[in-house]
């Protein structure tokens, strides 16, 4: 077996492949070029969304030449794999803007040199089609008893298959076709949900110039009970601190289960496999850390990830610098009558809503941390002074994993 196969399959991202003895022999022989695309259906890639980067930068970093395509074009009509109903259709403008901003995130990812590793988007291709010519030529080898053999098309039709949706698999194939012609891509990797875009891409290559390619998927990740991975009580995890602060950002990781450890660690660090093995065979709550550090560290950098480690040492009690914690800052005039508390935890954002708080509170998971000691607080009615400052700070805590630190604004 090739070693950068190798290397996906002991990581975990290995779910199927199109021919694993013909891709393995390929690439002993030389670099193979290889691409993993994404659609800008919002301003920032979740943690979902990066899986596949990942896998990514392991083929580079074995020398292989990488392709992030950018759906610059498919956007404009959306993916139905994975989803029960249709995407929300955003303008053109907004898929330029998603576009720029998440080439932006991925060059920061993955280092983008222009030679083995670049991104192109689709829209350059796709944007100028003619449809009655695109029919003739690429239309005509597509067959749709066979598409809707799929998984993503057989789910969908249960709720509701659009025709501009039908379209996709036919644009993706053609962007597989675009890159095999234009920079010799010869493999297509991401999650075992485009199986069937893949193979009907593969298709389309070897009708259209005879020529040999394939196809690699991983897993679709998910959390060890069942959940779909990325995804919070807040929402999808970011990587645009704007979205997601770093500070949740690395508490997301560190509150993963036991479970999940071993399997993050191994998919979503650089860390070698018997590191990974040997860290988790140590205490769960250090490697619980210890992953989180690493993965802040690879989306927003060591200086990042050492503040926000610091800053969850200080939340628990460890040590640590109580700066490095998110951070509210409250104007001293509300302090003088006394500032509600149920008022500062939304305009903090540790809740999204007052009710959310006042339950909270009932339930007796609010707390609030004055001069080191802290207190339950059950009354909706709870206020904050000037007086409870004298330490510099107050600290609350929502339920075990969730802090804010309030200081008083200069």
């Amino acid at each position: 077996m090739n070693q950068a196969l190798q290397t996906l399959i002991d990581r975990g991202f290995f779910a199927q492949c199109t021919d694993i003895e013909g891709l393995s022999k390929k690439m002993d022989e030389g670099p193979v070029t290889f691409y993993v695309g994404c659609d800008p259906t919002g301003p920032s890639l979740h943690i979902g969304h990066i899986v596949p980067f990942f896998a990514l930068r392991h083929l580079h970093e074995a020398g292989h030449r990488a392709i992030a395509l950018i759906g610059g074009g498919t956007a404009r009509i959306g993916d139905p794999s994975g989803k029960t109903e249709m995407r929300k259709m955003l303008s053109y403008e907004q898929l330029d803007e998603n576009s720029a901003a998440i080439a932006k995130q991925l060059d920061d990812f993955v280092g983008f040199d222009g030679k083995t590793a670049f991104s192109e988007n689709n829209k350059n291709w796709l944007e100028g089609l003619n449809y009655i010519d695109f029919l003739r030529d690429i239309g005509v080898h597509f067959s749709v008893n066979k598409m809707l053999t799929f998984e993503s098309y057989k789910k969908r039709m249960e709720t509701g298959l659009s025709f501009i949706e039908f379209n996709y698999q036919l644009l993706q194939s053609f962007d597989f076709l675009q890159l095999f012609i234009r920079h010799g891509c010869v493999l297509q990797i991401g999650g075992d949900d485009q199986w069937g875009n893949i193979v009907a891409g593969i298709d389309l290559i070897r009708r259209k110039t005879g020529g040999e390619a394939f196809g690699l998927t991983f897993p679709l990740i998910t959390r060890s009970d069942g959940k779909k991975m990325g995804k919070s009580e807040k929402g999808a995890i970011f990587l645009d601190p704007k979205l997601t602060g770093v500070y949740d950002f690395f508490q997301y990781w560190r509150n993963v289960a036991d479970a999940d450890v071993k399997k993050f660690l191994l998919l979503f660090t650089f860390l070698p496999v018997e590191e990974c093995e040997s860290i988790v065979a140590g205490d769960i709550n250090a490697a619980k850390e210890r992953l989180a550090f690493e993965v802040t560290k690879i989306i927003h950098g060591e200086e990042e990830g050492k503040k926000a480690l610091e800053g969850a040492k200080a939340a628990f009690g460890k040590g640590g610098d109580l700066s490095s914690m998110p951070t509210f800052a409250v104007e001293t005039d509300r302090l003088s009558a006394g500032a509600l508390l149920i008022d500062l935890t939304v305009e903090s954002g540790m809740a999204a809503t007052k009710s959310d708080v006042r339950r909270l509170m009932q339930q007796g998971g609010f707390f609030l941390s004055v001069n080191g000691e802290e207190r339950k607080i059950t009354e909706a009615t709870s206020t904050v002074t000037q007086g409870d400052f004298q330490a510099g700070d107050v600290i609350i805590r929502c339920g075990k994993k969730k802090f804010m630190r309030l200081v008083v604004k200069d």
